[in-house]
């Protein structure tokens, strides 16, 4: 069965894309959650000059994406906070913290699009990923460094 997405799909497709998946697919998840309507020979054309017009905000966004993508790469951030005498912070790194660092440099994320490997609980440099897309998820370096009193 030909569906057109309504709604990015994980291992299906992204929305605004005309696939052919299974009839039960179709019918038992992707219709009754709205993600997806059937294409006939009646709404083919209309949804082909959907396609198109998603394709070209597509696009439009992919570039404004990719440009905030390099300039995240190019920032070095600082972050100052209180340390043991051993290097270990009190307390760790939070992702509001570099969410908050990067709107002052005047990217603005949102707290669920920053990444950390692990914990970040010692002074020194750290890389944390920002996640813009699936595909686009540029890392930033922040650097911790001791609160002078």
């Amino acid at each position: 069965m030909k569906v057109f997405l309504l709604k990015d799909v994980a291992k299906v497709g992204i929305a605004g894309e005309m696939v052919k998946v299974s009839d039960g697919f179709a019918a038992n998840y992707l219709f009754p959650k709205k993600l997806a309507e059937q294409v006939t020979p009646h709404n083919e054309s209309s949804f082909a000059k959907r396609v198109k017009v998603i394709q070209d905000r597509k696009t439009a966004i992919a570039t404004e994406t990719s440009m905030l993508a390099e300039k995240i790469r190019s920032l070095k951030l600082i972050l100052k906070r209180k340390v043991h005498d051993d290097g270990k912070l009190y307390g760790s790194v939070s992702p509001m913290e570099v969410m908050e660092l990067l709107a002052d440099e005047g990217v603005k994320v949102a707290k669920n699009q920053v990444i950390f490997d692990k914990n970040i609980k010692e002074k020194g440099v750290h890389h944390i990923t920002i996640k813009l897309s699936s595909r686009l998820q540029p890392t930033v370096l922040l650097k911790i460094v001791p609160e002078q009193d």
